[in-house]
C-alpha cells in the first residue's frame, strides 16, 4: 500500500514539473496527463481515495488544456468515482462537471447516466428534494434517449419521494402517468394496479375524499380490470373510512389487505400518515361532544 502511495506522489510530482517546465504547449499536457493518469492507478490500488480523486481532477484539467472534453469528463468521472468512496460532496461535484461536459459534445445517454447516479448520492445521504430533481432531470434525457425502463424507474423515484416530502400531486401525476403507458404493455400491464394503488395512496394524503372517489372513477376507466382487484377494494374501504372518520374502520381495511400482501415500507409510512390525521379528526370531535 505505502509503495503504491509512493510511486503514484512520484508520478504526481513528475506531471507537476511537466506542466511548470518548459516544452511544446501540447506535448506538455499529454506528458502529464500521462503521469497523473498512472499516479490515479496507483492511488486507487493503494485505495486511498481522495489522493486519487484529487489526481483525476488535474488529468481532467489537463485534457481540457488540450481541447478534450470527453477525456475530461471521463477524468472528473473518474475522480467522483473515487470521491464516492470519501467525500460525497467532492463526488457529485465532479459528476456535475462530467455531466456538463458530456452534455456539451451531445453525450446524452452519459448525461442520464450520471445526472442519476447524482440522484443516487443524494438519496444515500437522505436529501430528497435534490434526489428528486436529480432523478426527474435523468428521467427527462433517457425518455429523449428512449431508455423507457429507465426512465420510468427514475420517474418512480421522483415520486415516491416526492410522496415522501408531501408534494402529492406530483406522486399522483406521476404514478397515474406511468400506469397510462403500461396499460397497453403486455409486459407492464402486471404492474398497473401497484402504480394506481400508489397513487391512490396519495390521493388520501391529500385528504380530499370527493378527488379520492373521482380518482378511483378514472382509475376503472383507465383499467377496466381495476375494479375487481384488491388493490381497488382497499382504496375503496379507505376512503370509505375517511369520509366516516372511522380510525377503526381504516385499520381493518389496511390489515385485511397486509394480511394476504404484504405492504412496503413506504406505502405503510404514507398510511400511517392519513390514519394519523383520522385520529387527529376523530379527537377533534370528542373534544367537541
Amino acid at each position: 500500500m505505502g509503495d503504491q502511495i509512493a510511486r503514484g506522489e512520484d508520478f504526481e510530482k513528475n506531471a507537476e514539473k511537466k506542466l511548470t517546465g518548459w516544452g511544446l504547449f501540447g506535448s506538455k499536457y499529454e506528458d502529464a496527463a500521462d503521469l497523473f493518469d498512472k499516479a490515479g492507478n496507483c492511488f486507487k490500488l493503494a485505495k486511498s481515495w481522495d489522493q486519487a480523486g484529487a489526481v483525476y481532477v488535474k488529468l481532467a484539467n489537463c485534457h481540457l488544456k488540450l481541447d478534450s472534453k470527453h477525456e475530461a469528463a471521463n477524468a472528473y468521472a473518474d475522480a467522483a468515482h473515487c470521491y464516492k468512496k470519501s467525500n460525497t460532496k467532492e463526488a457529485i461535484s465532479c459528476l456535475e462537471q462530467a455531466v456538463n461536459m458530456f452534455l456539451d459534445i451531445g453525450r446524452l445517454s452519459m448525461s442520464a447516466r450520471y445526472y442519476k447516479e447524482i440522484a443516487g448520492l443524494y438519496e444515500q445521504e437522505q436529501n430528497l428534494e435534490q434526489a428528486v430533481s436529480y432523478y426527474d432531470k435523468a428521467a427527462d434525457l433517457f425518455q429523449s434517449e428512449d431508455v423507457t425502463t429507465t426512465a420510468d424507474q427514475c420517474k418512480q423515484k421522483v415520486a415516491q419521494f416526492s410522496a415522501q416530502i408531501e408534494k402529492y400531486p406530483r406522486a399522483i401525476e406521476i404514478f397515474e402517468e406511468i400506469a397510462r403507458h403500461s396499460v397497453n404493455n403486455n409486459l407492464l400491464k402486471y404492474g398497473v394496479r401497484g402504480h394506481l394503488l400508489n397513487a391512490g395512496i396519495c390521493q388520501l394524503c391529500k385528504g380530499d375524499v370527493v378527488a379520492i372517489i373521482n380518482a378511483l372513477e378514472r382509475y376503472q376507466e383507465l383499467d377496466p380490470t381495476f375494479s375487481g382487484t384488491r388493490e381497488c377494494k382497499l382504496l375503496v374501504d379507505l376512503a370509505a373510512a375517511i369520509d366516516e372518520e372511522d380510525v377503526a374502520k381504516f385499520t381493518d381495511a389496511v390489515k385485511e389487505y397486509d394480511s394476504m400482501t404484504q405492504l412496503d415500507a413506504w406505502r405503510t409510512t404514507l398510511l400511517l400518515r392519513v390514519k394519523e390525521t383520522l385520529k387527529a379528526k376523530e379527537l377533534e370531535e370528542d373534544d367537541l361532544t
